[in-house]
């Protein structure tokens, strides 16, 4: 019988990996090659595999991803304090001598993006911030009691807000209007469902103390409750670090070796910079795609202009839906299909001038994507074939647009009057 590539490394001896059911794509092998402890490889298994799989693979240690957390916790010969308190284990160590040693390091990983969201952006320590004060979460599945029993470490009260039970969305405000930090612990806002939040804004609004909110998510990197927060200015973040982090204590586990804890920015600074989308906005036939064309190569990332990829979507332009079926239709089908490539990653995206004219679109490129504005002279733009600016006029155009075109930037280029200069100062701004 022919043996998976799963089997064979395993029969290999692959010492490290990641073990689920469905794994798909993952960044814990990048991350766990940076800290070293490699090879990393995914084990896909089925239910009925998972205790041979534990207690006789040739593994030394492996992360263990939903739903085999209470499985690897069970399986397990010794228990950490943290598996014993919660009954899940997310890292097994396989000992010299055989057996079996079970940790949760989605506590430890919480607990230093906790502390260093705190310092970095409250200017405070979690215990100062958190210390006999109120702080929800969202949801109670497995990440939930990872996020609790961090923030009870730190003091905080914490209520639970679940679907059903007293604490639900509906009295979250009534309930908890003293709440000083709120984590989202559901999967909801995780790509490709996106950008969706299981908290208004509004309801967002009426929490008067709440200093931070916190998403366990990390893909994309802007989830819609941290987009809501920022848009109130309350100090949000996703989980990225947390990702990182608890990575680095499971390798720590694995190597038998402290890590520099240093190495947590150096890897999120790596995987941002790799896989957030940048952006090109601007008036029309100011140079977006041909920019974007040229900055794609040199980056080596996938390009996609709006405009493309709406005629390939619906077969007509851009032009021709505009004359026959209206603007506003036009405008309804540019945020559907701006939504489906601003929920990737790794993409340089050329959009259409008038994108800024839809406030949704903000928050559909912002989420995983930089924001370059290209400011060319009004004079030196491109007119013909585009509808909207035969129709209205450069000038007015300019007039309705170009406040949003600035506050939706990260970064803003007078054009250089090529493609290629053009390219060469986004690549400089943002340091890619």
């Amino acid at each position: 019988m022919t043996q998976s590539l799963e089997q064979q490394q395993e029969s290999a001896g692959s010492p490290f990996g990641l073990l689920g059911r469905k794994l798909g794509h993952s960044w814990s092998p990048r991350i766990h090659t940076t800290l070293g402890s490699v090879p990393y490889d995914l084990f896909e298994r089925e239910p009925n595999e998972v205790e041979a799989f534990i207690r006789k693979g040739t593994w030394r240690g492996v992360n263990v991803t939903i739903p085999y957390k209470r499985d690897a916790a069970r399986l397990a010969d010794e228990r950490s304090p943290r598996v014993e308190r919660l009954g899940a284990a997310n890292t097994l160590v396989r000992r010299p001598d055989g057996t079996i040693y079970a940790e949760n390091t989605d506590v430890l990983g919480f607990s230093l993006m906790l502390q260093r969201f705190c310092g970095r952006r409250l200017g405070t320590t979690a215990e100062e911030l958190l210390s006999g004060k109120p702080a929800l979460v969202l949801g109670s599945g497995g990440a939930s009691a990872a996020v609790q029993a961090a923030l009870e470490d730190a003091g905080a009260r914490v209520s639970v807000i679940s679907r059903s039970g007293t604490d639900t969305y509906e009295t979250l405000v009534a309930r908890h209007a003293d709440a000083v930090l709120m984590v989202n612990a559901t999967p909801v806002g995780m790509y490709p469902n996106c950008p969706a939040t299981p908290v208004p804004e509004d309801d967002l609004a009426r929490l008067k103390n709440l200093a931070g909110v916190l998403d366990v998510i990390y893909n994309p990197t802007r989830t819609g409750i941290v987009l809501a927060a920022e848009r109130l200015g309350i100090p949000a973040e996703t989980g990225l670090s947390m990702l990182v982090a608890q990575a680095l204590r499971s390798s720590e586990l694995f190597q038998d070796r402290k890590l520099d804890v240093s190495l947590v920015d150096q890897i999120e600074s790596q995987i941002l910079s790799e896989t957030g989308n940048v952006i090109l906005i601007g008036m029309p036939g100011c140079g977006k795609t041909t920019t974007g064309k040229r900055l794609a190569r040199v980056l080596g990332r996938p390009f996609v202009d709006i405009d493309d990829a709406i005629e390939a979507n619906t077969g007509e332009n851009a032009a021709h839906i505009i004359d026959t079926r209206g603007e506003q239709e036009f405008r309804r089908i540019e945020s559907r299909i701006t939504g489906e490539y601003g929920a990737h990653s790794g993409l340089v995206i050329a959009c259409g001038g008038g994108v800024v004219t839809v406030p949704a679109n903000y928050d559909l490129l912002h989420q995983n994507g930089t924001i370059a504005f290209i400011d060319r002279p009004l004079s030196d733009l491109e007119t013909v074939g585009r509808p909207v600016t035969a129709s209205k006029g450069v000038e007015a155009l300019a007039r309705e647009r170009m406040a949003t075109y600035h506050a939706w930037a990260d970064v803003e280029v007078a054009s250089t009057g090529s493609p290629a200069g053009n390219a060469r100062a986004i690549r400089d701004l943002l340091g890619l």
